[in-house]
């Protein structure tokens, strides 16, 4: 994909979205759009800093900021002195949600995790679209490191709409079991889940105090 090519997709987000709201969050809502309408395909390069302030005239500063949310929202890979690339997501409904737990067990290893975060919060606008749910609904938003044998192996992105699951204390270590069981009480599948795995980075010592132990 060309930077033209990126460009233009990130244009085409900005053109449908509010121009009354701080412009480093449209820029960060357009990318996000781009990414989750796959526009943009895991591993292409966005351009640089200059060139997307020039393009939308925007100062640096705006859109380092930008793509620092993305960044530590797992959608796109920064690294110092390296070009930014679209990271890989895998997003799944709960008909087609496999188990992390029963995987690792399923390769001879014993499956774990270390919490990060659990909260409850509003959702994004492209979380809205993927789960169908309304502006005012909430989310729970859930960050944790997948383990097998002890070692990470993925940092796990959850948000799950808080009508299938109405507290985060329900989940322990196995989120697919509470959405199942939530499933079966609606008496069928729905699309209750957007999940991303992708691997871990270094922890932060903000990500290291609030880590504690699953299993």
């Amino acid at each position: 994909m060309t930077d033209n090519q990126v460009i233009d997709a990130i244009g085409k987000s900005l053109d449908r979205l509010p121009a009354d709201i701080p412009r480093y969050k449209r820029l960060k809502l357009a990318i996000e759009e781009a990414i989750q309408t796959q526009a943009f395909q895991s591993g292409s390069v966005l351009p640089g800093e200059r060139v997307i302030a020039a393009t939308f005239s925007l100062s640096r500063v705006t859109v380092r900021k930008a793509l620092a949310l993305l960044d530590e929202e797992g959608l796109l890979n920064r690294r110092h002195g390296f070009k930014t690339e679209i990271g890989s997501r895998v997003e799944k409904s709960l008909s087609t949600l496999t188990s992390f737990s029963e995987d690792i067990r399923a390769r001879g290893q014993m499956p774990g995790c270390i919490w990060i975060s659990k909260q409850i919060t509003r959702a994004s606008s492209t979380e809205m679209m993927a789960l169908g749910i309304a502006g005012n609904a909430n989310v729970i938003r859930m960050k944790r490191i997948r383990t097998a044998n002890g070692l990470p192996i993925a940092l796990e992105t959850s948000i799950v709409p808080v009508r299938f699951v109405p507290s985060p204390d329900l989940i322990g270590q196995s989120l697919y079991e509470v959405l199942e069981s939530a499933a079966s009480c609606r008496n069928g599948r729905s699309s209750a889940c957007a999940r991303e795995r992708r691997p871990p980075k270094m922890p932060t010592t903000f990500t290291a105090r609030q880590a504690h132990r699953c299993w």
